[in-house]
């Protein structure tokens, strides 16, 4: 009897860790991938490990950063890094929205950011040009507090800043109607806790 409860129990457990093994399993050959001589695989390698948030690869992505040539590869491995806990990361890529070639690389990114709060120490610290990519991103991630904080960005003299900042707040503004709000709850009153019916 013994012997069957615990065989159970082992069973359960290989059950309950089968998902965590094959993920460590898939992130493994994902990693490996960041050796290709091929630059797109290498890109690739580092957008699903990001996706994965495989932290316990974080000091190989680490090395291969430092010695990635590509400029397009560097930029995934830094989004792959900032998923697996490097903040400063962030910084790199925030860096990239002033770039013609990466800008849309990065803006992709950082639309999957859970929370825009990160985003907010560089909106007065950046140039114009990224400072309209920021709030292209706010627009797709911003909530109610990013509204006060781009505000100030809808009256600026530089029309491009201006409209993506009051187009950023249309969108929040749309996405915030759409979202259900809880309604209170209202206590129903019955038998002898309702209102006498008014006399004529």
């Amino acid at each position: 009897m013994h012997t069957r409860s615990t065989l159970k129990a082992a069973l359960l457990c290989l059950v309950l860790l089968a998902p965590v093994a094959a993920r460590g399993q898939d992130s493994v050959s994902v990693s490996r991938r960041l050796s290709s001589r091929v630059a797109a695989e290498r890109r690739g390698a580092a957008e699903e490990l990001a996706r994965l948030a495989a932290v316990e690869h974080r000091r190989l992505v680490e090395g291969y950063r430092v010695q990635e040539k590509d400029a397009a590869v560097k930029n995934a491995l830094d989004w792959a890094l900032y998923r697996m806990g490097k903040s400063e990361s962030l910084f790199e890529l925030v860096r990239t929205l002033d770039s013609k070639k990466h800008a849309e690389q990065t803006v992709g990114y950082l639309k999957q950011l859970e929370t825009p709060a990160p985003l907010y120490v560089f909106l007065d610290r950046v140039n114009g040009n990224t400072q309209i990519r920021l709030l292209e991103v706010l627009a797709a991630v911003g909530d109610r507090d990013t509204l006060e904080r781009i505000k100030p960005f809808t009256q600026s003299l530089d029309p491009g800043i201006a409209d993506a900042a009051k187009f950023a707040e249309r969108e929040i503004g749309i996405r915030l109607e759409e979202s259900p709000r809880p309604e209170p709850r209202r206590e129903r009153r019955t038998g002898q806790d309702e209102d006498p019916p008014a006399n004529d």
